[in-house]
């Protein structure tokens, strides 16, 4: 507490490292690469985890789960798949250890206990539940399937970044067969814009919801989906993808079904997923130097109130007063703390629930009862104001509906103020540089145009939008005909 965070503005990798340290949210681990998510940051993962599954199961998905490791033959089958997922892959050989005989008290990998296959940690589980699906789907009446699992997966990462880029993170994974095309896509939409309402409605991130180019296409699938949210230093990234299988999968594991018309066919598939990254996005779309700014729906702890006494008699008053509004704060389904303990200043406090992002803090003294009032401070503003404690309810249970609502707002404004339609390279390449954010842009389509622009600046096309408008023009590199314009950006 007695350091204040790195400048945003000075150097923004710092300041995030540095805050998810600092708010407690997850610490590097013992196994390089991997992190530790601390009791805080873990509880914003719960919400968000709570709020998602309950989406999922509205759309009629139900939960299951299904091995961590998954045999080579099965991981190979789906050849894209195996090959885009080859280089990132933990491998397990062996399965004992024993005494090491030159090194008394350590020990080494049992050469006798090698397997017969080797096993793949997960770094998604397409083949593991598509091999699984073969036994569970005969018929057209089996159909759909729809079936979501929370897991950890393992993708070897060389640099890492808390949140952003682990070897090991937390997420889920949906995978939904079908008897047509046509209801696999619409279940591939359908779930883009479930993560889409989540992150705008709960998040308060807004996102572009797109297609990403056949180059960034997820390994194995027909079409990949995506939702991108840009952060405050005008960087993409990347907050969910929702993928169209077509029969990849199907076809790799033999998965067929007896349609209705009692012939074989196989079924169409989709894969659907969110991770810890999650985190990330929320931490970078809206905290400041002084800390998280946490939206209401998704803070651990949405109210903290505040005693300022002095010696146990004045808490005990104030406890008569706070106790009443706490219970009623509560009971409105808000989660409120009364820190009432002695051992740290009201200013440490003040300090460091303002770094842990808690939306609305109430401040309450001997002055404050005898006036009928209390101090009200909002995180995202850090506007101060006092209110008649008999309204106290009321006005917390409206703040925190304008908090949502205008850290949505203002992180839709900053999308707005730097997101540029350009026509030339020059324009391209000069925004780049000194105003990043999502530039609109004509590209002529090719695979080969898009590696040169990324190899060239950095940026990549982060999606086509759902909603792109078609329009003649000209590619800004090759100057050959486009008919829509995508998106741009350097991204993490």
């Amino acid at each position: 507490m007695s350091k204040s965070l790195p400048k945003r503005s000075e150097n923004y990798s710092e300041w995030y490292n540095e805050l998810v340290k600092r708010a407690d949210l997850a610490e590097n681990s013992a196994v390089r690469g991997c992190m530790v998510i601390k009791p805080y940051g873990y509880s914003i993962w719960e919400k968000m985890q709570r709020a998602l599954d309950d989406m999922f199961k509205e759309t009629g998905h139900t939960n299951a789960y299904f091995p961590l490791f998954v045999p080579k033959s099965l991981f190979e089958a789906e050849e894209k798949n195996a090959e885009g997922f080859a280089k990132e892959c933990a491998v397990v050989t062996h399965y004992r250890l024993k005494n090491n005989p030159d090194k008394p008290g350590k020990l080494m990998v049992d050469p006798e206990a090698k397997l017969e296959e080797e096993l793949i940690v997960r770094p998604t589980s397409e083949a593991i539940i598509w091999s699984t699906y073969k036994n569970w789907i005969q018929s057209y009446r089996d159909l759909p399937l729809l079936i979501n699992q929370w897991a950890n997966v393992v993708r070897w990462e060389m640099r890492t970044r808390l949140f952003l880029r682990t070897a090991e993170f937390l997420w889920q994974e949906g995978h939904t067969a079908h008897a047509t095309r046509e209801e696999a896509i619409a279940e591939t939409e359908q779930m883009l814009h479930v993560y889409a309402t989540f992150a705008e409605e709960f998040m308060a991130v807004p996102v572009i919801r797109g297609k990403k180019t056949a180059n960034e296409r997820f390994a194995g699938a027909d079409d990949t989906y995506c939702i991108e949210a840009m952060m405050q230093d005008g960087k993409a990234l990347q907050a969910g993808t929702s993928h169209f299988l077509g029969q990849n999968f199907a076809k790799a594991f033999d998965v067929k079904f007896v349609t209705k018309e009692n012939k074989q066919d196989y079924v169409w598939g989709t894969s659907w997923g969110v991770s810890t990254r999650l985190m990330g996005a929320l931490i970078m779309a809206h905290s400041d130097d002084e800390g998280l700014v946490l939206p209401p729906k998704l803070a651990p702890i949405q109210v903290v109130i505040v005693p300022i006494f002095k010696g146990e008699e004045q808490l005990n008053l104030i406890s008569e007063t706070v106790l009443p509004i706490v219970k009623e704060l509560k009971k409105r389904g808000i989660s409120v703390k009364f820190d009432n303990s002695d051992k740290q200043s009201p200013g440490f406090k003040f300090a460091e629930y303002e770094l842990k992002g808690v939306p609305v803090r109430l401040a309450i003294g001997a002055r404050d009862l005898a006036n009928g009032t209390v101090e009200v401070a909002r995180r995202d503003t850090k506007e101060k104001k006092t209110y008649a404690i008999s309204d106290i309810v009321e006005t917390v249970s409206s703040l925190l509906e304008d908090i949502q609502t205008n850290i949505y707002q203002r992180a839709l404004n900053f999308r707005t103020e730097n997101t540029h339609q350009v026509d030339t390279w020059d324009e391209f390449t000069k925004i780049l540089e000194e105003n990043p954010g999502f530039i609109s842009a004509h590209w002529d389509g090719t695979p080969e145009t898009e590696e040169k622009i990324k190899e060239l600046t950095k940026a990549t096309i982060r999606c086509i939008p759902l909603d792109v408008v078609e329009e003649e023009g000209k590619c800004i590199l090759t100057g050959n005909p486009s008919s829509k314009r995508v998106i741009f950006a350097k991204s993490y």
